[in-house]
């Protein structure tokens, strides 16, 4: 790596020169950077706005699942298998979901390797489990905290390497040279904070041959949201350099606590806790599912089929299967403004027709499970104790102790399925630029739980192999990256300084309204539930707001830069989102996934419900499930939308001799040409 001073304009800028620069410092970026120093690619940096605050090192849930290839047990399996099940879930490139699967045996043991505790029997048996969407039992786990021990074992590895990490480095833009389908990433630009609070403009300039772009999902967007709130994303950057998105359309909600963000998965709902709704205030407790099912048996099962069928599904929601009680909560939090509480103190009790809870009421399937956990125990903390001590206590070290007080949950936003598309190798549209983690939109409608850290992993993986065999150049001369970049800088610059001086207070809008707004958007036409005339409305003003903020956002310093270019990254991305949301439903998308499309010609999930919650599901044969909307932003600005057909699962492995051959010929790592 060389640092530099260069000038634009009027203005002399640090400049670091590296042949990749990582941006993000999540798991799936981590590795990426330590998997090109182990190729030999050590001119490599990472550039984060706090090291270790995004979703990896902060988020989890009763067990976090990693999602990989069977090891154990006398039950068959293979990568071929594994694909054609991620390949199922609709929408995700039959290619893609082979290499995940051909790919995840040496991811999760490159792990086990850095130290992170999976656990295995006697034998050595990395034994499984089943998780949502997940038709075996390919799961695994290491606790509540899987992802943060990955991500503290990557970041040891980093450190043991001496990988240069700029922490404190607010990324705001990326840099790009050429046009069209010649464009290719030329660096970007950083604030650095700790210049920022020294009252400067804080401007740094990475000249980089390669980019990998690792920052997560968009979770700054929703009101309701499980993502730590340090973790918003930054898609908006990679928008403005052309970069094209597919699957955005696809997200993942489910019941999360909203004191402390953790998803209230697995273990503590096969426990079967009380749920509860209350006013503004606390009072006026009601036990608001008991009208809503024939029995406490059903109820009480329902429940603990919320552990793994953990997000919300609408197919799930027909004859009072689990996701009932997402749209329940949700009707009581959203539309009636009341708060909902899972209690683990007391058994559910009976109203009318549902008499108290007794564990005898459950189905054979859930019964069987507390039997076999020797959890059949007589209140629901006891058996959250029995099954999953750590459970407990991870909420007692955040203030929270279950056996004392309810926990409060709403649906939020967990994960988007969707996001950058790239090529076998994890490379954008835009050459160099390699979307790795929830950045890259690798899943499609059904993913099983767990998948997501293990496409994390391959894909960071198999980006480094691909930079380190075909990237592997230094970056330009200084003075031709500059004469390259250089309007751009100066574009960003002069955002800037107009953020910092406009003077005219009433016309200006600050950085947090327009999350506010964002936010509440998002949360009421973009997230699980989606009525179409609401969402043509919205997306329209969701472009006004693009443009009000362009012209009129206001940070009044330095020291609030950061945060005026996070509220104008966010707000385009929404309005991308909106736009591909409103996309699907003019093509005819109805619900899939893990949201529900308002038809009133549909059927509602109970009776009791009104008729606003009537929708009908997506066909595999629907042309909005053959085919996945690829979308971007052109060179003047404009929305481009594509529908491109779903691509088929490769044929298996090929005869040895060719591969073999191909392989000493460096025939296998090549660059695949796609519009």
């Amino acid at each position: 790596m060389e640092h530099s001073f260069a000038r634009v304009g009027r203005t002399a800028f640090p400049v670091h020169s590296v042949n990749t620069l990582v941006v993000g410092s999540g798991a799936a970026g981590l590795n990426a950077a330590v998997r090109l120093h182990g190729h030999g690619q050590t001119d490599v940096a990472v550039a984060t706005d706090r090291f270790g605050a995004g979703t990896s090192n902060n988020s989890g849930s009763d067990k976090q699942t990693y999602y990989k290839l069977s090891l154990a047990g006398d039950r068959p399996d293979s990568p071929f298998d594994m694909a054609r099940d991620l390949f199922a879930g609709g929408s995700m490139h039959g290619d893609i979901a082979l290499a995940e699967a051909q790919g995840s045996v040496e991811a999760f043991f490159h792990l086990v390797g850095l130290g992170v505790p999976f656990p295995y029997d006697r034998f050595g048996a990395y034994v499984g489990y089943k998780t949502d969407h997940d038709p075996r039992q390919r799961a695994t786990s290491a606790g509540p905290l899987t992802s943060h021990l990955m991500f503290r074992a990557l970041a040891a590895e980093v450190r043991r390497r001496r990988i240069r990490v700029f922490d404190r480095h607010e990324v705001i833009a990326l840099l790009t040279d050429g046009q069209g389908r010649a464009r290719k990433v030329a660096g970007a630009i950083a604030l650095d904070r700790k210049k920022i609070e020294a009252g400067k403009t804080g401007f740094v300039l990475f000249n980089a041959t390669n980019v990998v772009l690792a920052t997560g999902g968009p979770g700054g967007m929703y009101e309701h949201s499980v993502y730590p709130e340090s973790q918003t994303g930054s898609h908006g950057l990679a928008f403005e350099a052309g970069a094209v998105a597919h699957n955005l359309t696809e997200s993942q909600y489910g019941l999360a606590s909203v004191k402390f963000r953790w998803n209230v998965s697995g273990t503590y709902q096969q426990v079967v806790p009380r749920y509860f709704s209350a006013d503004a205030a606390g009072r006026d407790e009601r036990e608001f599912l008991n009208g809503f099912f024939p029995d406490m048996g059903r109820l009480a099962t329902a429940v603990f089929l919320k552990g793994y069928q953990w997000p919300f599904d609408p197919r799930k929601a027909l004859d009072r299967g689990s996701s009932l009680i997402d749209i329940l909560v949700y009707e009581e939090t959203v539309v009636k403004g009341r708060r909902v509480f899972m209690d683990f103190r007391r058994n559910p009790s009976g109203s009318g027709r549902v008499a108290d809870f007794e564990l005898s009421m459950l189905a054979p399937e859930a019964y069987g499970y507390l039997e076999r956990s020797g959890a059949l125990l007589p209140t629901p903390i006891a058996r959250l104790r029995k099954m999953n001590r750590p459970a407990v206590e991870l909420y007692k070290a955040h203030g929270i102790d279950l056996s004392r007080e309810p926990l409060e949950v709403a649906v939020c936003a967990q994960h988007n399925n969707g996001g950058f598309k790239g090529s076998l190798w994890w490379e954008s549209n835009v050459r160099r630029l390699f979307p790795v983690g929830e950045a890259n939109g690798t899943h499609g409608v059904y993913r099983p739980g767990g998948s997501a850290l293990n496409a994390g992993q391959v894909g960071g993986a198999r980006a480094a192999l691909f930079i380190a065999r075909r990237c592997a150049e230094a970056p330009p001369p200084v003075n031709r990256f500059i004469k390259a970049v250089g309007p751009r800088v100066l574009e960003k610059l002069g955002l800037a300084q107009a953020m910092m001086e406009r003077a005219d207070k009433e016309a200006a809008v600050s950085p947090q309204a327009c999350l506010r707004e964002v936010r509440a958007r998002m949360s009421a036409c973009g997230a699980a539930v989606r009525d179409p005339g609401r969402v043509r409305v919205e997306k329209a003003r969701a472009w006004q707001l693009w443009r009000k903020a362009r012209r009129g956002i206001r940070v009044g310093s330095a020291k609030r830069l950061a945060a005026g270019f996070k509220a104008l990254d966010l707000v385009l991305t929404h309005a991308l989102y909106l736009e591909a949301i409103a996309e699907y439903l003019d093509k005819g998308g109805r619900s899939r996934g893990s949201y529900l499309v308002a038809d009133r010609g549909g059927a509602k999930p109970d009776p009791g419900l009104d008729d606003q919650w009537a929708f009908s599901l997506a066909s595999p044969d629907d042309f909005v499930s053959r085919n996945v909307l690829e979308i971007g932003l052109d060179g003047t600005g404009r929305v481009r939308k594509k529908w491109a057909p779903v691509r088929p699962l490769p044929a298996p492995a090929g005869w040895f001799e060719t591969v073999w051959n191909d392989f000493l010929k460096d025939r296998i790592v090549v660059k695949e040409e796609r519009e």
